[in-house]
């Protein structure tokens, strides 16, 4: 028998639930319950600063790596040889290699840097989407300069309701044109005065939350980008150089502002290039790049290669394109490349120190931005002057960069054949030297060989494939767009020309 206070609180908890279940119900009719799943310590969403730690240690190991770097484009350029599995430095890149690099770049770190913009240019945070439209900018004319016409408008859209699944391939000259007008937007927008947006900070791997660094790196992308194009749309180069070298911030002044990712090398983040050699040995310094340093009795050389075993006095390059029978009796008689990029203990002996794993990867240079001023001098581009003093600097930068020293730097720039001259000898010493100064940035030398055409002794190997005769001058597109986006590949390659290896980019006017 309950007692009546115990049948009025009994009573209460029965209207209680039924309050309850009625306010679940009513919540039910007007609210998605679905968020009740959320786990508020396992975010479905990162942050912008995880976003852009991730998207830019993967973009700058991406064009950093083996596979872009070592096994295509410094072959093109023949900076680099292959020793061992020569297929690639005959003409042949692995189909699978060109699929993960395309591939890869959208799906990754070009899609979570789109994420950052988009968020954060809707609560106006420059200095945190600033960042993130300048490593985006440099993703795209990367890809762009290896392939030409390749999606940019309509990309990075098929997760949204309505966007294309199948994106249009937008001409590079059109792609040039966004890309410049995205710098210049982010340039603008990006504050150094400290107020309001507090920016990315530490999470930024290559800056550490430097706006004024951001800035400058921006604008010199543009000037690398202006001048690339020069003679495909000479008004528009002229134009483009002159905006980005008067821009808030300017460019680089000195090898601090190298855009630049320093590695940890804790044997998770290393240095790219220290991680594959490491366990590969299929790679020496191409005898065309060491021959033309040791003609010109470079200071770089010992720090760009490694004596040969077989004479620990003498350095001696590789010849490109080698066939498997051939090669092998030079694997002792040339040069590996320098030390520094090696981790000391590797699988067929002890070459360099730990340090090579935390060895920085470049992704521009003062060098280069003084060797673009210096063209700019000689051409009569954007009102520059000083082409000797520009050059000079250029060639100083990189020997400095490179661990020389000024002494070395002076002594080099007084030799015959360093020592500049005006005129159409000033730009084939200016695209030499900026050629020698781009080592391990692939990419780059290969698309100012492509420009300048120096250094004229690049030719394909004595063993190069029949189907590719003269050096590549872009990539074959990825063997996977042509069962996912068929339609609009048709279209940029009829508009484009033939999907071959000799088929030149929009830019490639030499």
């Amino acid at each position: 028998m309950t007692t009546l206070a115990q049948d009025t609180v009994m009573h209460r908890l029965r209207n209680a639930g039924i309050i309850l279940v009625c306010g679940i119900v009513s919540v039910g009719c007007s609210t998605d319950l679905t968020a009740l799943n959320n786990n508020p310590n396992n975010p479905t969403s990162a942050t912008a600063n995880s976003l852009f730690t991730n998207a830019t240690v993967s973009a700058v190991q991406r064009f950093n790596d083996s596979f872009q770097t070592l096994s295509m484009t410094s072959l093109f350029a023949q900076h680099i040889a292959q020793v061992q599995y020569v297929e690639e430095d005959r003409g042949h890149i692995r189909p699978e290699t060109i699929d993960f690099l395309f591939a890869g770049v959208y799906s990754r770190e070009l899609k979570d840097l789109a994420k950052i913009i988009e968020s954060n240019t809707a609560t106006t945070a420059p200095n945190t989407y600033g960042p993130a439209v300048v490593m985006q900018s440099w993703v795209y004319q990367n890809i762009t300069d290896l392939w030409g016409d390749i999606p940019y408008t309509e990309a990075l859209q098929g997760d949204i309701e309505g966007g294309p699944l199948q994106p249009t391939y937008d001409k590079q000259q059109d792609i040039y044109a966004g890309v410049l007008s995205e710098l210049t937007k982010a340039t603008a927008a990006m504050k150094t005065d400290g107020s309001g947006d507090a920016g990315i900070g530490a999470a930024d791997p290559i800056y550490h939350g430097d706006v004024a660094q951001w800035q400058r790196f921006s604008n010199s992308l543009r000037a690398r980008m202006a001048l690339r194009m020069h003679l495909a749309d000479a008004a528009k180069a002229n134009a483009e150089l002159a905006a980005a070298l008067a821009a808030p911030g300017g460019v680089f002044t000195s090898n601090a502002d190298n855009a630049a990712m320093a590695w940890p090398g804790d044997g998770v983040f290393d240095n790219p290039l220290a991680t594959n050699f490491s366990t590969r040995d299929d790679h020496r310094v191409s005898k065309t790049l060491l021959d033309t340093m040791l003609a010109l009795s470079d200071p770089r050389t010992p720090i760009y290669a490694q004596p040969t075993v077989d004479d620990p006095m003498r350095y001696a390059g590789l010849q490109n394109g080698l066939d498997n029978a051939t090669v092998s009796e030079f694997f002792n008689s040339t040069s590996r490349p320098g030390e520094m990029f090696y981790p000391g203990a590797t699988a067929y002996g002890t070459f360099g120190s730990a340090a090579g794993k935390s060895v920085p990867s470049l992704l521009m240079t003062y060098a280069e931005v003084e060797f673009i001023l210096a063209e700019a001098a000689e051409r009569g581009m954007a009102g520059v002057t000083g082409a000797a003093m520009h050059y000079a600097n250029g060639v100083r930068a990189s020997i400095q960069q490179w661990g020389g020293s000024s002494a070395d730097a002076n002594a080099y720039l007084a030799r015959a054949g360093v020592a500049y001259v005006s005129g159409a000898g000033g730009l084939r010493q200016i695209g030499l030297q900026k050629w020698i100064a781009l080592y391990m940035q692939g990419a780059e030398a290969w698309s100012e060989w492509r420009r300048t055409g120096n250094p004229t002794s690049i030719r394909m190997g004595p063993s190069a494939y029949p189907d590719v005769l003269e050096v590549p001058r872009r990539l074959p597109y990825p063997s996977n767009e042509q069962s996912v986006n068929a339609v609009s590949l048709a279209a940029a390659i009829a508009r484009q020309g033939p999907d071959t290896y000799a088929t030149r980019v929009w830019w490639d006017k030499r």
